[in-house]
Formats: structure tokens, C-alpha cells, sequence
């Protein structure tokens, strides 16, 4: 009789725990472009392996994030990670910008989600950006290193995540896709 009304008692609440639970697991960020480029664990990623990202921006009023996620394994030899990115906007203007990508502290420690021999790391390289123009674009990743082979990278994902800000006259006017940004350096 105890147990019946134990039951009775806690069913109710693990359900509500369950339900509040799995609506936090799913509340997540809202990309509107993700793809993602497996790197050859043979060869590792080499120079001539530019990776090209090409996506369609209709919205030119919406404020977006900009991402890049790397998947590595503790093998990678360095502390970073040197890119050229380069931009093609639909008006075929190209701008390159070369970025450092952190990928571990100064006193040796991984950034990023790590587990026992694998890390993963998304990287802001633009927040808060708009796009001038609607249409075509394309984001070439190209590795920028001072060796030809890198080990360790497993893969490189883009993704452009689309926020509920919007440019106008009431906002502040969010930095342009014309330029990109270095991200910030880890201290």
C-alpha cells in the first residue's frame, strides 16, 4: 500500500522532470546554414585542401553569427591553427583575411568540448554581422600553416547562425560581412 501511494506520488513529478528536461535538450541555436568537410585522417589536411562553403542569404536586414567548428584529436601538434578565409559575395567581390584559430590555452590546456582523445571547438570568426547583399556567397577555408600536412584535424564544419536582431533605424548598426573579423585571442 506505501509503494502505490509512493508511486502515486513521484509518477507525476518525473514525468514533469522528463518533459522540462527534454524541452531544454532541444532549445538550441538556430542554424540556418551547417555543413561540415571529414579531413582525411591518412593525409591530414594539407594545403591544397581548401574547403569551400557555399550558402544563399535572402534576408539583408537580419543580424547572423558566423562559426567555424573543428573536430581534433589530442595528436594535433600546435596551439593553434592559421586559416585564409576568403569571401565571394554575389556582386563577385573576394576579400581575404587570414585568422589564427586558438584551439589551446597558453599553459597547454585544450579549448572546446574534450573527451578522452577528441576535442571539439566552434569558433566565432564573425558576431553580429548583416549582409549587404542578398544572393550567392561562398566562404573558402584554406589551411595557412608553415608545414604542408596537418595531423590530428578530423573535420571543419561552417555554420551561420541567424539571430532575432535586425538592422534599421532603432539598432545599432552590427559590423559588415565587407571585412571579417579576427576572433579575440584566448588569454
Amino acid at each position: 500500500m506505501q509503494l502505490i501511494r509512493t508511486m502515486k506520488y513521484l509518477l507525476p513529478r518525473m514525468l514533469g522532470l522528463g518533459l522540462l528536461a527534454a524541452a531544454l535538450f532541444a532549445c538550441g541555436r538556430d542554424y540556418v546554414y551547417e555543413k561540415t568537410f571529414d579531413i582525411d585522417q591518412a593525409s591530414g589536411w594539407t594545403q591544397r585542401d581548401s574547403v569551400r562553403f557555399d550558402f544563399d542569404i535572402a534576408d539583408t536586414l537580419r543580424i547572423y553569427n558566423l562559426y567555424l567548428r573543428l573536430d581534433h584529436t589530442q595528436d594535433y601538434p600546435y596551439q593553434n591553427l592559421y586559416v585564409r578565409l576568403h569571401t565571394t559575395f554575389p556582386s563577385g567581390m573576394r576579400i581575404s583575411e587570414q585568422v589564427s584559430l586558438e584551439l589551446m590555452e597558453k599553459t597547454g590546456i585544450w579549448l572546446g568540448d574534450c573527451g578522452r582523445s577528441e576535442c571539439e571547438l566552434t569558433i566565432p570568426i564573425q558576431q553580429g554581422a548583416y549582409f549587404n547583399q542578398a544572393g550567392h556567397y561562398s566562404l573558402v577555408v584554406e589551411p595557412f600553416m608553415r608545414v604542408d600536412s596537418l595531423p590530428g584535424l578530423q573535420s571543419l564544419s561552417f555554420l551561420l547562425e541567424e539571430t532575432e536582431e535586425q538592422r534599421g533605424a532603432n539598432t545599432l548598426q552590427a559590423p559588415t560581412l565587407d571585412t571579417l573579423q579576427t576572433p579575440p585571442n584566448s588569454q
